[in-house]
């Protein structure tokens, strides 16, 4: 975990969408106005995950709490260990090896043992993804389980943007090559902190793409806000940093900035939807 200090940092944002480009790309909510108004927060130290929530660690989770399997696993049979594997016949071994794993090798006249050892390759590739597919719940049970909490919506913002409040959690300018934002193509999730240039002023990665976190706060109006939505209240949790998913357009590089909200209902769970853990500085 990295230590985020204590001290002030500048939450929210004044911007306006004069071009009206939330009308243009149909997006579901105006730019910017649940930002409002930018300020200054005052925020205790507080620890947060360096990198996203990961297959390994979330396996821990499930196997020991004999916790729900999420979705994504179901598909890939990341929970397949070798000793299930090892009694099903050769032929379908062979097949699970093309269609389940994608172990990219012409299985027809593979052994048992060298289908086992590409398999478990694959899996082992695996473990550094970040988890998806998980509740909100799924990561407030985690995180609990791991001695820690989800953070948040404030310390998220901080941890991202720094004390002084930029843009992005590189900087003020937008860049494609700094984090996993699809840019176009359909990648899904990368391994955790594969953006080097892409992390925040305190070393935490994936703040932008990947996948989007789950932070602990009901989605409502900043104080002072005069933004009005029927959103706003206990029915939706705020989400941060936006996904994979593929910005497709260099307009929706708002969706990367740091102050960006999102929200979605407590029990949603989609393949770029993730989480990290915050702890208090003991």
């Amino acid at each position: 975990m990295v230590l985020i200090p204590a001290g002030p940092f500048i939450l929210g944002s004044d911007k306006v969408d004069r071009d009206g480009q939330a009308k243009d790309y149909g997006l579901s909510k105006p730019l910017y106005l649940d930002e409002h108004p930018q300020r200054e927060v005052n925020l205790k130290a507080f620890y947060m995950d360096k990198y996203e929530v990961t297959f390994a660690q979330y396996r821990d989770f499930v196997i020991d709490q004999n916790y729900w399997v999420p979705g994504v696993w179901k598909r890939n049979g990341y929970l397949l260990r070798r000793e299930i594997l090892q009694t099903a016949d050769l032929d379908t071994l062979r097949r699970m090896a093309i269609e389940v794993f994608d172990i990219g090798r012409d299985t027809r006249a593979m052994a048992q043992g060298p289908l086992l050892d590409a398999i478990e390759k694959v899996q082992r590739a695996q473990d550094r993804l970040p988890i998806s597919e998980v509740s909100w719940e799924d990561a407030r049970r985690y995180c609990a389980w791991a001695g820690k909490r989800l953070p948040s919506e404030a310390e998220w913002e901080k941890a991202a943007r720094g004390p002084s409040g930029q843009e992005y959690p590189w900087g003020n300018a937008w860049a494609t090559d700094k984090a996993n934002i699809g840019a176009g193509e359909d990648l899904g999730v990368v391994p955790v902190g594969s953006f080097e240039a892409g992390k925040s002023p305190y070393g935490v990665y994936d703040m932008a793409g990947n996948v989007m976190e789950w932070v602990s706060d009901w989605y409502r109006a900043y104080p002072g806000n005069t933004y009005r939505s029927k959103d706003f209240g206990e029915r939706f949790k705020v989400v941060r940093g936006g996904g994979w998913g593929g910005v497709g357009h260099y307009a929706l590089k708002h969706f990367y900035r740091a102050a960006y909200r999102f929200y979605l209902a407590p029990d949603s769970r989609f393949n770029d939807l993730g989480f990290r853990c915050a702890k208090d500085e003991e």
